[in-house]
């Protein structure tokens, strides 16, 4: 598997690809709905993987009806996730040594994500990674989240490079769908779901992690005539 062409920048989504907080959201809603005596299954949960909080919030009344505590529910989930993250949260494989590999061969990086600023910062943050991105999209800064095009639109303008010459990052079924709307070179890296053959369409490939995205840029590099980088 080879990239179709060396990438100007490089996109990731968040959640699931730099951080292992999916399967954290996942424990808090479950953990949230035994707090409340919510009929929830893990099953039932993790179709709302991927989605923006709206989303969520949306499908979660149409499965459990109009009279769910939503806001109860959702605040119970929010202290969850906190304390779980307090302790849990850790990064992905290869995660370091792409943002390693892009300074070296000086590829401008952001984040398109669904999820909200102080979110995104806090995660970050205690990663010492806050500074490893040029450009950083979360909700609020499009009209249309995931599976629309555009986060992955603004943070391609912000980093003033085409879409077409970028590579998106994503781990989530609505991510892929998001960046190959956008026109973007789309790599999945799997992490609860796997490709359905519907995403796989939309994919110019998966990989195991990010260490075979630093693979594939290496290559691209070589073949691009960029520095050799060791």
């Amino acid at each position: 598997m080879t990239l179709p062409h060396m990438p100007a920048a490089v996109i990731f989504d968040m959640d699931g690809l730099i951080f292992d907080t999916e399967a954290l959201y996942q424990e808090a809603f479950l953990a949230a709905a035994v707090a409340g005596g919510h009929d929830l299954t893990p099953a039932v949960l993790r179709r709302a993987i991927g989605l923006p909080w709206v989303q969520s919030r949306i499908w979660l009344l149409e499965h459990m009806g109009p009279d769910f505590p939503m806001d109860q529910y959702f605040a119970r989930m929010a202290a969850h996730f906190d304390r779980l993250a307090a302790t849990r949260l850790r990064l992905k494989p290869g995660v370091v040594e792409l943002l390693d590999l892009l300074d070296r061969l000086e590829l401008p990086r952001g984040i398109a994500t669904s999820s909200a600023h102080p979110t995104v910062q806090g995660h970050l943050g205690a990663h010492g990674l806050a500074e490893r991105f040029h450009a950083v999209v979360g909700h609020g800064d499009y009209a249309a989240s995931k599976p629309a095009p555009d986060p992955f639109l603004t943070a391609a303008r912000r980093l003033g490079v085409d879409p077409a010459r970028c590579l998106a990052l994503e781990d989530s079924h609505n991510g892929v769908r998001s960046a190959s709307a956008a026109g973007m070179m789309t790599f999945m890296v799997p992490d609860l779901l796997g490709p359905t053959p519907e995403i796989e369409a939309l994919c110019t490939g998966v990989v195991r992690d990010l260490h075979a995205v630093c693979a594939l840029i290496l290559a691209a590099s070589a073949a691009g005539g960029y520095p050799a980088v060791g």
